[in-house]
């Protein structure tokens, strides 16, 4: 049984019920894009396949440092699926995922010590199977890209109906695409205008990118080499690298770059 901190009970939810029409706008245009297909939401009769399919089966992780989220969501999910745990940042996200091995993570763009996007990269080299939804207020198109250029199946923001996000959770397990249709219009003109963007040898390592965070985040190298477990002269070095790849001055051009990468929020 999971320690206190990584499995909460909760109870609350806060997502509302939606139309399900807007759901079908540029499933078309999306299939060419995204990495296995995307299609309306099942109707009920598909729902209850799957609730009987999946209910014993499915294994569930949610990864949200807001806890209010992160309780909604268990309270919304567990009828049909099993919740393992919830966790609070990437760091013990990574952890979890090597303990348990679920099947699938819900989990959220922007969280502490290491990113949601970082994060669910790590966990599909850890663990290939297991399927990553991202649940976010993040609406840019180009973190959307990002997410599932690294192995997302499923991007739904926070502002969509309940029933959405059980909706990319049944298609990711499934092996299928979601995309929430307040932001498939404009992942769609992003993707088709900015393919070259998305090469990742344009990309800081990843222990580049953890230390621009942690950096970002307010930590010295000290403290960052303690939460590598890394020498500080290692993690100065990895500074000044990723700088000199980003054309960075100072701190304050390194907590700019990392706003507006979505890094940190």
């Amino acid at each position: 049984m999971l320690p206190s901190k990584r499995a909460t009970v909760l109870g609350a939810n806060a997502l509302d019920n939606k139309s399900e029409a807007a759901i079908n706008t540029s499933y078309d245009r999306l299939s060419i894009l995204l990495p296995s297909s995307s299609e309306p939401p099942e109707s009920a009769g598909d729902r209850d396949l799957c609730a009987t399919e999946y209910r014993q089966k499915a294994r569930l992780l949610i990864a949200d440092d807001h806890t209010l989220v992160a309780e909604a969501c268990k309270n919304l999910l567990e009828p049909e699926f099993q919740v393992l745990a919830i966790v609070k940042n990437g760091r013990e996200l990574l952890e979890i995922v090597r303990e348990l091995k679920p099947d699938l993570v819900i989990i959220d763009v922007g969280m502490p010590q290491l990113n949601g996007l970082d994060a669910g990269e790590q966990v599909k080299q850890m663990l290939p199977s297991c399927k990553l939804v991202y649940l976010t207020m993040n609406m840019a198109p180009n973190v959307a890209a990002e997410a599932f250029r690294r192995g997302a199946s499923g991007y739904v923001v926070k502002c969509s109906a309940a029933e959405e996000l059980i909706t990319a959770v049944r298609k990711a397990l499934r092996s299928e695409s979601y995309l929430s249709p307040l932001v498939t219009k404009d992942i769609v003109e992003f993707l088709l205008q900015n393919r070259e963007s998305l090469d990742p040898k344009k990309r800081l390592t990843r222990r580049q990118s953890e230390i621009l965070q942690l950096l970002a985040e307010g930590m010295t190298m000290k403290e960052i080499a303690s939460t590598l477990n890394v020498k500080p002269g290692t993690v100065a070095f990895h500074k000044y690298n990723l700088m000199q790849t980003l054309g960075l001055k100072n701190n304050v051009d390194l907590l700019h770059y990392a706003l507006k990468h979505h890094l940190i929020s």
